[in-house]
């Protein structure tokens, strides 16, 4: 499965990104999708997940009520909407595939990864 993330930049604070990832190489809809990010110097952490039908969004408490993650099984895409961005929210973001059930925040539970999109958010 390759993965490729999109849409990173720079954003004022209070502002809004949307990111998103293309998946080829495999079957998207059979998979569970989340969005990870890392920060200079900090562990890669989880932000959102999916599962496989587009049902059951999971979110770090740090985003949630402020990102939305989608997808759309038939472009084989999977999206990031980030809204009241703030400076905290400065990182790669990464997408990853999970093969199994569940959403689980440890990144050492997700198979595949792309290559990640800044996004960094100006006070």
């Amino acid at each position: 499965v390759q993965l490729q993330a999109s849409g990173g930049g720079l954003a004022q604070a209070g502002g809004s990104l949307r990111l998103s990832c293309s998946a080829s190489g495999g079957t998207f809809s059979n998979y569970n999708m989340g969005w990870f990010r890392q920060a200079p110097g900090k562990e890669r952490e989880f932000v959102a997940g999916i599962d496989f039908i587009g049902g059951r969004p999971d979110y770090a408490g740090s985003v949630k009520g402020r990102f939305t993650v989608s997808r759309d099984n038939a472009k084989n895409t999977l999206y990031l909407q980030m809204n009241s961005l703030k400076p905290e929210d400065t990182a790669v973001y990464f997408c990853a595939v999970r093969f199994g059930p569940g959403l689980p925040q440890r990144h050492q539970s997700w198979r595949y990864w792309g290559q990640g999109t800044q996004v960094t958010v100006s006070s």
